[in-house]
């Protein structure tokens, strides 16, 4: 089933919330967790996930725009404590570090 693609964008952003590392621990402990980096658009990257944009996906995780994020990660995270916007596209939970 198509999605009307306005439709598509204006759901997700509705859905997009802030949300910081200690409530994102159990996502990753999981394995759900996706982090977009620049110059990739957090919503773009949700987009293509609902549409199942295969081919697209594929090449930002080759690219690195788009992560699974590792322990590394996670210690900086940790140290660091940065704030996130954050959209669910389940299974998934994809973030992006605020700038804020």
């Amino acid at each position: 089933m198509q999605q009307d693609p306005a439709a598509l964008r204006t759901h997700l952003q509705s859905e997009m919330g802030i949300i910081t590392w200690p409530e994102l621990q159990t996502h990753f402990a999981r394995g759900v967790l996706l982090a977009v980096t620049d110059p990739l658009d957090l919503l773009e990257a949700a987009m293509a996930l609902v549409k199942d944009d295969r081919d697209t996906v594929e090449e930002w995780l080759r690219s690195g725009t788009l992560q699974r994020p590792d322990t590394d990660h996670a210690r900086d995270w940790e140290i660091r404590r940065p704030r996130f916007q954050a959209v669910v596209v389940a299974p998934w939970v994809l973030v992006k570090e605020s700038a804020h």
